[in-house]
């Protein structure tokens, strides 16, 4: 698992740090049962993010996705992806951009390598690819234990509430 940075001489040049969940909850409008970040990490403003999700047996999803066989749906992780890129967003914009929406507006080359289990921590790699107006477009891996679990590439349109 990689580890969590502790000082600025283990964050990337240009990282603005890390946001933990009450500074997630003053950047995004997402709350309880749908809130699926935990932390953001090395937040590079412009470039990219690492969004941190710990998955519990006590997520309500878990109850009907599978209860033998519990797995954390595709379409959350793809959520987790765009909730890590809007912080990106936010620690990009600045202060007038909390609490802004974003709307996904595609998501392309989606793919899901290996379940994603209680108990798992996913670290979700968020790129900017480009932006243009309000559009932004990312690319995102999705990794447990260093290994890929789930990619995809997406485009959001960053509106006010």
């Amino acid at each position: 698992m990689d580890a969590i940075p502790d000082s600025a001489a283990e964050t990337p040049a240009g990282s603005v740090g890390a946001y933990d969940i009450a500074r997630i909850m003053q950047a995004i409008p997402h709350r309880f049962p749908f809130l699926l970040v935990d932390r953001v990490v090395d937040i590079v403003p412009d470039r990219s993010a690492i969004g941190i999700k710990n998955v519990s047996i006590n997520e309500n999803f878990f109850q009907g996705h599978f209860p033998q066989h519990p797995v954390l749906p595709g379409v959350l992780i793809i959520e987790s992806m765009a909730q890590t890129a809007a912080v990106l967003v936010v620690a990009t914009l600045g202060p007038s951009a909390q609490g802004k929406l974003v709307y996904f507006m595609t998501v392309d080359g989606a793919k899901f390598r290996k379940p994603v289990v209680p108990g798992d921590q996913m670290r979700v790699h968020v790129t900017k690819e480009r932006q243009r107006g309000n559009i932004w477009k990312f690319a995102a891996e999705a990794k447990v234990d260093g290994k890929v679990v789930a990619e995809a590439t997406y485009a959001a349109m960053i509106l006010d509430r």
